[in-house]
């Protein structure tokens, strides 16, 4: 990874996780407990390029991060980890015709805001899953939880495409 590249990393890595902790782990809308994880960025706006293991490493570094100022006892660690191990098949599924060109990140600036969210709301999404029914460690309650993945998926997928417009313009 390129020094410049790697420099970017570093920054949105401190900022997505302290935005987490200081400021969306404080938000809960509604009775069904909707947070953002907006700290999925991270993982989603990795460099195409980025190697496979990079990807795992740079999840359990995020999860574990999250973690430890969330007292969930590894529950964002796995779920991020499941995450990065899934995103290469993610990004076979929806990639475009003639690929990725090299030097370009899955932004909206690059791919668009339909691809963007696809990618996005997959990942996003198969995290909540592997998340909520950890942290639950029950299927008890199957369909409330699915309820709750769904509509927290949806407010972080919103938030996420929120921040490409506001923060990561070019």
């Amino acid at each position: 990874m390129e020094l410049n590249i790697l420099t970017k990393n570093i920054g949105r890595f401190f900022f997505a996780i302290l935005l987490q902790v200081l400021v969306l782990s404080n938000i809960e809308f509604t009775s069904l407990g909707l947070t953002p994880y907006a700290y999925l960025l991270f993982i989603l706006l990795l460099p195409f390029e980025t190697s496979g293991w990079l990807v795992l490493v740079f999840s359990l570094v995020v999860g574990l991060s999250v973690d430890a100022f969330s007292d969930t006892g590894g529950a964002h660690a796995s779920a991020t980890v499941f995450m990065g191990f899934v995103r290469p098949l993610v990004l076979n599924i929806v990639s475009p015709r003639d690929g990725y060109e090299t030097g370009t990140f899955p932004r909206v600036y690059y791919m668009g805001t339909a691809w963007f969210l696809r990618y996005s709301l997959i990942l996003i999404f198969l995290h909540h899953i592997f998340y909520f029914f950890i942290e639950l460690f029950t299927f008890a309650d199957f369909f409330s939880t699915m309820l709750r993945i769904l509509f927290t998926t949806l407010f972080s997928g919103a938030v996420i495409l929120l921040s490409q417009f506001l923060i990561f313009r070019k």
